[in-house]
């Protein structure tokens, strides 16, 4: 039973159908790594793994178990004793532990993955259910296929299992089929069918195959769903799953939805980070709430109108999701208004500046490069020569890496700081590791490294590599861009970049 009939249980299931993704898999310590994350932002449930599976799986949901305390540990299992006997196995250590059993619903699947019929699918998903309650209090059964089962089946499905003893029953559109009216309407429908549907908190589980997950899931809880079961970036099979930190800002964001959750948002961006380096799972750009642009604003009008006033533009605050703040990037699109904000954040005073001369030489440049970092702006004020700083920045002299079949890279840095050369030398999980461990001792600052990207310019073992680095400093983010037919020499002149802009 609900205690709060407008809270909504986010039941994350990251490190099990996220790390589903092929090239996704994680090592059980890097699972209780991010799941004593998960536990700090807040999740209610968390679905630690499929324990037979694997037996890497099975541990894994064993360690975490132990790692983790406030959310509820689930493992999944198929409707069989063999299945739920390893997750009964699996969860022995858990302090709230769910067992997440469950068959296909629709006749899709009945007719051509059981090869059954719709009363002995039923009655398996019964049994599991009942054998499972032997075991665990908690029992989610999931109606695989949902989306596309038959209406009238599938209340009388959850009717069945709610009274075998099923205390969540959750109503997958698996292949991301359903319009987010048709799926909220049937939601609906078994909200006002099933007689015992107050006995168990309806859940949604929506895949991303046409784009839908996130509004599947929202038109779910709006129609009587009480859990919405997604992951971190909306990781998942094929395109994903509902994405959680979507989810979750869309209930902080509408407030006229009377809907909260228990998340806390601000540790969104820093967790993204984290599940996509160690997954090895780029987040596109433009992904909602944490993508890279999701707070950037590179159009004149749209700059413009933030600088006036910030809600014009955007309808969340960066800094509720983890983000210091919206970043106005430099382009050929950009008006005076930006540039002028750019320029008084260097320390120019624009009114002993002719802001038009210098927007109109600013226009000659953008159009030649992608776009203006703070380097550019200082060659456009005359302050140094395009592609240096002034004489008070940090200069790289020279660059020595050892490394070989086991042996602990080494880095020896000279730098050259206000005309006086420094030199420090470092060990480092890598030669990059290593240079910026040896530039750190000699500046005396540990920034943190939040983006990190290589990327080749052309093609071949001769290309010059493009280094696009990220530092937080003091609370803000500095962008460091680096070049050349070295990768590690391109790091660190893209982190003497981002210090440099700290700096300057």
């Amino acid at each position: 039973m609900l205690h709060d009939p407008n809270h909504i249980y986010i039941f994350d299931t990251t490190l099990r159908d996220g790390e589903q993704v092929p090239g996704c898999q994680l090592t059980t310590s890097e699972k209780i790594e991010i799941a004593k994350e998960l536990e700090l932002l807040g999740v209610d449930v968390i679905e630690a793994g499929f324990p037979i599976s694997s037996p890497g799986d099975f541990q894994s949901v064993v360690e975490l178990s132990k790692a983790v305390t406030k959310p509820i540990i689930c493992a999944l299992t198929r409707a069989n004793k063999g299945d739920i006997d390893s997750a009964v196995a699996s969860l022995q250590y858990a302090k709230r532990p769910r067992i997440h059993t469950g068959i296909g619903a629709s006749d899709m699947h009945i007719q051509y993955k059981f090869h059954s019929t719709r009363d002995e699918i039923l009655a398996r998903g019964v049994d599991a259910v009942k054998y499972a309650k032997t075991f665990v209090e908690d029992i989610e059964f999931y109606a695989e296929d949902a989306g596309r089962a038959d209406l009238e089946y599938l209340a009388r499905m959850i009717e069945a299992v709610i009274a075998a003893g099923a205390t969540v029953v959750n109503i997958p559109d698996t292949n991301g089929y359903c319009l987010p009216d048709a799926y909220g309407a049937r939601i609906r429908y078994l909200k006002e069918n099933v007689k015992n549907i107050d006995q168990a908190i309806i859940s949604v589980h929506c895949h991303n195959d046409l784009g839908l997950a996130t509004a599947n899931s929202i038109a779910g809880v709006q129609n009587g769903a009480r859990q919405i079961e997604c992951t971190i970036n909306g990781i998942g099979e094929r395109a994903g799953n509902t994405s959680l930190e979507e989810v979750a800002m869309i209930l902080k964001t509408h407030q006229t939805l009377n809907l909260h959750s228990t998340i806390n948002s601000k540790k969104f961006y820093s967790l993204s980070n984290m599940v996509s380096r160690m997954m090895n799972m780029p987040v596109q750009p433009n992904k909602a709430i944490v993508g890279k642009n999701a707070f950037a604003h590179s159009s004149g009008i749209h700059q413009d109108g933030f600088l006036k006033h910030r809600e014009n533009y955007e309808i969340i605050n960066p800094e509720d999701v983890g983000i210091p703040s919206a970043e106005i990037v430099l382009t050929a699109r950009s008006g005076r208004h930006a540039l002028k904000h750019h320029l008084e954040r260097l320390g120019y005073v624009i009114e002993k500046v002719n802001l038009d001369e210098v927007y109109h030489r600013f226009l000659t440049l953008a159009d030649q490069k992608k776009e203006i970092n703070d380097n550019d702006l200082f060659f456009l004020m005359g302050d140094g020569t395009e592609g240096n700083y002034n004489a008070s920045s940090i200069k790289m002299k020279s660059l020595k890496v050892v490394m070989g079949e086991n042996t602990t890279p080494e880095a020896t840095v000279t730098l050259e700081i206000s005309s006086e050369e420094k030199s420090a030398t470092a060990t480092g999980n890598g030669p990059v590791n290593a240079t910026i461990k040896a530039i750190e001792s000699i500046i005396g600052k540990k920034p943190s490294l939040k983006e990190f990207n290589i990327q080749a310019m052309h093609g071949g073992s001769d290309d010059i590599s493009r280094v696009d680095m990220m530092l937080l400093l003091d609370g803000k983010n500095y962008d460091g861009y680096g070049f050349s037919t070295d990768i590690v020499r391109a790091s660190a002149n893209a982190y003497l970049d981002a210090v440099n802009k700290f700096l300057s």
